[in-house]
């Protein structure tokens, strides 16, 4: 079977299920495991990524308004590799190709492969996909093996997190100019990780947020996610929070407990390494009682407001 994926999380799961070898052709954006950096991409970006965040919504926003394609597919290559099978998504018109211009560039092929679409809203859904890859490439016993492994470690933490007697109070931003709440899955790891997220709800899209709004919440802690970003992209936008109204009065701030970690490794892409999200989120929240797993990154902790 010759696969094709059209997501950054879809390569992931496709990976983890030991198909690395039948994926031919990637997005631009798929960087994890670093093998399929050396794929050919059939997409590219047509939103310019180095201006600030504000710059980059608005661009995001006209093109909404004006319905113009924030992706492009080549059609010619996607022609070429001939796949049998093509992953995408149709939850975020943000996050991947169009699903009309994926349609119609299946229409044109002679081989007319099977699109599976990947809709997760919250965790379980997530896992849900895992099955839904792994019954589409026909090894299905890899989908239940990874499954069951992810839901362990999931458990685990649940299980350390017995002993967290008050959840902190948790906001996790993924955008900073404007603010964006979090979105679908991740309230739910914040919940997993012993916190609680008040600005946002399970299985419930992201969301324009006002300042007002963060600081009434008053988080006792902020984790800063930028979809998209790396930590250094991430880390080049955050001098801006020095302007917001009441920031420093967050007992968060008071507390140096704001952190930063790269938002398009993990939170953003609903694969196997949503786990590796929840066990970062429980190690910054309470330290003493999760370990950091070998090989993941801890979050950054900014007191650059201390």
């Amino acid at each position: 079977m010759r696969i094709v994926s059209l997501l950054p999380s879809s390569t992931e799961i496709i990976c983890a299920l030991g198909l690395k070898k039948q994926l031919v052709g990637v997005t631009h954006e798929c960087d994890y495991p670093e093998a399929v950096r050396d794929l050919p991409s059939v997409t590219r970006s047509l939103i310019p990524t180095a201006g600030t965040s504000a710059e980059i919504d608005e661009l995001v926003r006209e093109n909404q308004r004006t319905n113009a394609a924030l992706y492009s597919l080549d059609r010619q290559q996607l022609a070429h590799l001939q796949p049998d099978l093509i992953v995408t998504q149709t939850l975020c018109s943000v996050c991947a190709v169009a699903e009309d211009e994926v349609s119609a560039a299946v229409a044109e092929l002679p081989s007319s492969p099977r699109v599976l679409n990947l809709e997760p809203q919250t965790l379980a859904d997530v896992f849900s996909t895992i099955r839904q890859v792994a019954k589409a490439a026909s090894v299905e016993h890899a989908g239940d093996e990874l499954t069951a492994q992810l839901t362990a470690r999931v458990e685990q933490v649940a299980a350390r997190n017995a002993h967290v007697v008050t959840p902190a109070r948790v906001t996790v931003l993924e955008w900073l100019d404007p603010p964006f709440s979090c979105g679908h899955w991740t309230p739910e790891l914040v919940r997993l990780a012993g916190g609680h997220e008040g600005l946002a709800r399970r299985g419930e899209r992201s969301r324009a947020l006002r300042w007002t709004e963060i600081i009434d919440w008053a988080p006792e802690v902020v984790f800063i996610a930028c979809c998209g970003f790396d930590v250094d992209r991430t880390l080049s936008e955050v001098s801006a929070l020095d302007e917001v109204q009441g920031w420093r009065g967050l007992p968060a701030v008071r507390a140096g407990r704001v952190y930063v970690t790269d938002g398009s490794q993990y939170f953003s892409r609903p694969g196997p390494r949503l786990v590796d999200s929840i066990e970062i989120l429980a190690h910054t929240l309470h330290p003493d009682v999760h370990p950091l797993p070998t090989g993941v990154a801890p979050a950054i902790c900014l007191d650059r407001w201390r």
